[in-house]
């Protein structure tokens, strides 16, 4: 089957065939292949999932020949490519563009295996945890959960209705592109509304992902998954 994103993807290290799925959303100006590479770490907690990993839908305007984004971070000049419009406003527009076509690749995604979305995990790094965040709740049907690296929470609005979704948030205290109040925000609204929070900051990390927050989000799936 074509999807609608390129793809890239680990099948089970046990051989059979997937009995959960966990999709890997990269971040801005990144690719499916950066984050499909976590695959085989998370895999040793998993042994019966598929991991994928799409190219966002959008090429990246500040790098289109090497990369994707899900949404614009463009500033008010479209000439300046460095300027990186940080307006929560241009954040919330740009998950509610990018929303349906991750939807549409998650509908794709369960029925190429067979599985329904309490089969399904969503992880993602930066603006794609923000992804994470945005879709992983508001789905048809209840996921099982999401991993979020570096990311934040976009839309508050409805959570006190969203799906009660296990959610594992992981931040640098050092980020340099995303605050870690980013962190704080998230896990104080999903807390308050009533979700299921865990993780961790960690001490002089930046923008990125450790062994730290790759064990702890592999132990996460694991007990999403039991």
């Amino acid at each position: 089957m074509a999807f609608s994103l390129n793809t890239y993807t680990q099948d089970p290290s046990s051989g059979n065939k997937p009995k959960q799925v966990v999709v890997l959303l990269h971040g801005y100006g990144s690719n499916g292949q950066d984050l499909i590479s976590l695959a085989p770490y998370l895999d040793r907690a998993l042994p019966e999932a598929v991991f994928v990993s799409p190219d966002a839908p959008f090429r990246c305007e500040i790098a289109p020949s090497m990369g994707y984004q899900w949404f614009s971070l463009r500033g008010a000049n479209p000439a300046d490519d460095l300027v990186v419009d940080r307006d929560p406003a241009k954040y919330l527009k740009g998950v509610h563009q990018a929303a349906p076509h991750l939807h549409k690749y998650l509908d794709e995604i369960l029925d190429h295996y067979g599985l329904d979305n309490k089969d399904m995990a969503l992880g993602g790094f930066s603006q794609g945890a923000m992804m994470s965040l945005h879709n992983g709740l508001r789905r048809g049907e209840k996921i099982a959960g999401i991993l979020a690296y570096s990311g934040s929470l976009i839309n508050t609005k409805d959570l006190s209705i969203a799906h009660k979704v296990p959610i594992h948030i992981v931040h640098g205290e050092s980020d340099e592109v995303v605050p870690i109040e980013s962190y704080h925000h998230a896990r104080s609204e999903l807390e308050q509304a009533g979700f299921d929070v865990t993780g961790h900051m960690t001490k002089y990390l930046g923008h990125s992902i450790d062994n730290d927050g790759i064990e702890s989000g592999a132990g996460f799936l694991q007990n999403i998954f039991r």
